[in-house]
């Protein structure tokens, strides 16, 4: 390895909401460990590394002239965005006037959304679904209509088209969020997938929202295909939201960016994101994502890949053996488990609030998955050095799952 993906920053004190959140006791952050047990984050999605160097540099470096005022996006900004997504998915019609910023995925997701629909509208998305769409939509005005992902004889999610159509149909839905790699199951829809649901949103002039902010962190192999690639509709018909803020843990900068190739949702997208006038870039990240999208980043990323896979394989391989009652799909995206935990529940006539505790008593972060739409459902971040993941697994061996 190049990059150092062993060391755990001390993060507590440090502007982390994924250590300092924890015990606070309100409803949303983890609660914390007893004694004897230093607390391990594997609830919010970010990740315990260092950046890449790049990053920094590139910050430093703007740091080192003196004046911060209005500014315009440098060219290099979209050179870098267009040189990525020609290197990592193969796109190659991608232009710098497709290209617009966000400061979030959400609120890009809002503001086409508020373009396409009128508040009240129903908008379709799989279930379990990410917690953010849920809270950014019902508090815009949107109501929910889910199709529930299926677990086939294998054991992966897939989308169930049938009901997906039906409830187009007899919703009367214009618009759809998709996740591409989805969270939390972390699949990586194959091509046919993809165009399956865009024929089935063609048929009905369904508009596409495209949440692939995780598309760089591919595990085991997998490939990542752009939502807008898959047909003439879907280039046409499709907002897609990126950012670097997952692949290269920039959250707190702030920065996101949307590639939309139609001129007439692009231009109604961007007015009406800029109403509020907030929607505006930061320097030090404009500056952060040209250093994130050099060569050196591209190898960090390809480095990280392989360190979470390594985990990924360690961690479901672990829980298929020692934890009796709990399934999941092994996810080929993100770096996010999804453990389905009712069988276990229910055998040992616990709910899933006093599993929870177990784990935090003992120190595992790990995040209640209900609000994702699973009932019985825990997500836990592998972001972590290799050691702190497998700590964190034996910990749960022995006091929670076998103790």
């Amino acid at each position: 390895m190049t990059y150092d993906f062993e060391t755990l920053p001390e993060r507590r004190g440090h502007d982390a909401l994924a250590l300092d959140a924890i015990g606070a006791g309100d409803g949303f952050a983890p609660l914390g460990p007893g004694g004897g047990f230093d607390a391990i984050p594997m609830w919010v999605a970010d990740m315990n590394f260092a950046v890449c160097p790049t990053v920094t540099a590139a910050i430093e470096e703007r740091l080192r002239y003196p004046t911060f005022g209005y500014f315009a996006p440098r060219q290099e900004y979209f050179d870098s965005i267009i040189r990525w997504h020609s290197l990592r998915n193969g796109v190659s019609d991608l232009e710098p006037r497709h290209i617009g910023y966000e400061n979030g995925v959400l609120g890009g997701i809002v503001s086409t959304l508020n373009v396409l629909c009128s508040r009240g509208d129903n908008v379709l998305l799989h279930s379990p679904t990410y917690i953010g769409f849920t809270h950014a939509l019902e508090q815009n005005g949107y109501n929910m209509v889910l199709s529930p992902l299926r677990r086939d004889g294998a054991g992966v999610w897939r989308m169930d088209f049938e009901d997906m159509e039906k409830k187009i149909v007899s919703d009367r839905i214009h618009a759809a969020v998709f996740c591409s790699p989805h969270n939390p199951c972390g699949r990586v829809w194959e091509r046919w997938e993809i165009e399956r649901a865009m024929e089935i949103f063609e048929r009905h002039g369904v508009w596409v929202i495209s949440d692939e902010i995780w598309s760089d962190i591919l595990l085991n192999g997998s490939r990542h295909i752009p939502t807008q690639s898959v047909s003439p509709y879907a280039r046409e018909h499709t907002a897609a939201m990126y950012a670097p803020s997952k692949t290269f843990n920039l959250a707190g900068l702030i920065g996101s960016y949307h590639i939309i190739y139609n001129d007439w949702l692009r231009d109604r997208q961007e007015k009406e994101a800029a109403l509020s006038m907030y929607n505006s870039m930061n320097v030090l990240s404009m500056h952060a994502l040209i250093g994130a999208y050099r060569p050196e980043g591209m190898l960090w990323a390809d480095e990280l890949c392989q360190v979470i896979s390594g985990s990924v394989n360690f961690a479901c391989d672990f829980i298929s053996r020692r934890f009796e009652g709990v399934s999941l799909a092994k996810p080929q995206g993100t770096y996010m488990l999804f453990l389905h935990c009712e069988d276990l529940c229910r055998s040992r006539g616990i709910s899933l609030d006093e599993l929870m505790k177990m784990g935090t008593d003992v120190g595992v972060c790990w995040q209640d998955g209900r609000p994702f739409h699973d009932d019985w459902g825990i997500r836990m971040n592998l972001a972590l050095p290799r050691r702190k993941v497998e700590e964190a697994f034996r910990r749960l061996d022995k006091y929670v799952f076998n103790p």
